[in-house]
């Protein structure tokens, strides 16, 4: 998990900048291919930093559903081993906790223009998915008037093989250019499976702090993932280091790959005024014991 390591972290992080490249669009033409027989390009949304917030630890993104409103509490995605209190535990759902915790808000060129703080924990989990997302004290509308941001839309389409992305970390003000690789069936690393996992091409060389970053689908410019992990040594299934478990069991590892959850199940468990709705129709989140349809 892409939390920033202790230590020697911070030393590399000017080298592995230099890694942090833009992909060539699918399909470019050869530069001496004859005017008319060129494919039109794929129309494509710049991505910059607008919308993402840095953690004491990681990174995270304002995000709004298809149905929120301006005036509905603006709620804050990140990872859920970027947790405060601590990383869930396998099979462990936490629900409407209250939190206080502090986000910092980025402009489009990673700038601070102030900060965000939560009310409440609204959603966290490592089961099946890795994610947090909090309540804060302000709307969309007050964020907008206040620092002139508006949240990133979380996609609810299921994300496509090849689309081309960009993983934008807030805590390193740094974006990762790449495409989708593919899906991973089932996704381990330690105590912790994920389901349907994205796995990124080698351009994304995502390091300890991207934890949380949004990954958004260059096409549409709505975040279609959150990163969650990079296989960093080569071992198999352990902590920092996810193996790979296609329908088969047979597992595979990749190291130096990295890997996002898909958010795009997340709007159907959200109601109006942003509330959670774990009963929703077409919801898939995991629930804590106690909730069941």
């Amino acid at each position: 998990m892409s939390r920033p390591l202790v230590g020697a972290l911070a030393t590399t992080v000017l080298g592995v900048a230099a890694l942090v490249t833009a992909a060539t669009p699918a399909g470019a033409a050869p530069a001496n291919a004859v005017a008319h027989h060129k494919p039109t390009p794929p129309h494509t949304k710049a991505v910059d930093f607008a919308g993402t917030v840095a953690l004491d630890d990681c990174s995270g993104s304002i995000v709004k559903m298809p149905t929120s409103q301006p005036d509905d509490p603006a709620l804050v995605m990140t990872n859920g081993h970027c947790l405060e209190s601590g990383m869930p535990s396998a099979g462990q759902v936490i629900v409407d906790q209250p939190s206080s915790r502090d986000f910092t808000v980025l402009d489009k060129s990673a700038g601070d223009l102030g900060s965000l703080q939560a009310t409440k924990v609204v959603y966290s989990t490592m089961t099946d998915t890795d994610v947090t997302l909090y309540q804060t004290s302000s709307t969309y509308a007050q964020i907008e008037q206040q620092y002139g941001i508006k949240p990133l839309e979380i996609s609810t389409d299921h994300p496509t093989k090849g689309a081309g992305i960009t993983v934008v970390s807030g805590y390193w003000k740094k974006t990762y250019t790449c495409g989708i690789d593919g899906f991973v069936p089932t996704l381990k690393e330690g105590d912790w499976t994920w389901k349907d996992s994205v796995r990124y091409t080698p351009e994304c060389k995502v390091i300890g702090g991207t934890s949380g970053s949004p990954v958004v689908d260059n096409s549409t410019g709505k975040v279609t993932a959150i990163n969650n992990t990079t296989n960093e040594s080569g071992e198999r299934c352990t902590l920092n280091n996810p193996c790979e478990v296609d329908a088969s069991g047979n597992v595979t590892i990749h190291q130096g790959t990295g890997y996002a959850e898909e958010t795009y199940t997340i709007p159907k468990c959200f109601g109006a005024g942003n509330k959670l709705d774990l009963n929703g129709a077409g919801c898939t989140l995991p629930k804590p014991s106690g909730v069941r349809r």
